[in-house]
């Protein structure tokens, strides 16, 4: 469950962020700057919210996981 809503507030945050940018981008450069810049930018979005909120929500490695020799070194 956290998994989702860490991935949620990710992409919130950075469909927030593209947004922004296309529309700089728009005024810039025009409208089919501004929709290739959009759409490669949300794409981007989704797999990097994916991989973030993935990373976040990672289990901790706990002692009684660990081989032997490394509980006998810490």
């Amino acid at each position: 469950m956290r998994l989702i809503i860490y991935y949620i507030a990710i992409m919130l945050l950075l469909n927030v962020a593209t947004i922004f940018i296309g529309f700089a981008v728009e005024n810039l450069f025009g409208s089919i700057a501004s929709l290739v810049v959009f759409l490669s930018l949300y794409f981007a979005a989704l797999w990097a919210a994916w991989v973030i909120s993935v990373w976040l929500t990672k289990p901790k490695v706990v002692a009684a996981e660990l081989p032997l020799a490394a509980v006998a070194k810490a």
